[in-house]
């Protein structure tokens, strides 16, 4: 549901997963996250975790240390 937010139906399919997994006390992880607006939308809604290209390619487990060193990542 996350590849054509935010100007699309799923916006309302995304809100209320977000919302039900609130209810539920659960974290939120949106998967295929690609640009800045779709973090952005996301995050406004709850989201609280993201993964996707827009934060890194598919990496080696050897680099992902590197990764997780990095003082800022997209907001």
């Amino acid at each position: 549901f996350v590849r054509e937010l935010p100007n699309s139906n799923d916006e309302a399919i995304v809100k209320a997963i977000i919302s039900m997994a609130q209810a539920l006390n659960l974290k939120v992880l949106a998967e295929g996250i690609e640009t800045e607006n779709q973090w952005h939308f996301l995050n406004e809604e709850g989201c609280q975790e993201g993964q996707g290209y827009l934060f890194s390619k598919p990496l080696p487990s050897d680099d992902v240390e590197k990764l997780l060193h990095v003082d800022f990542l997209p907001v």
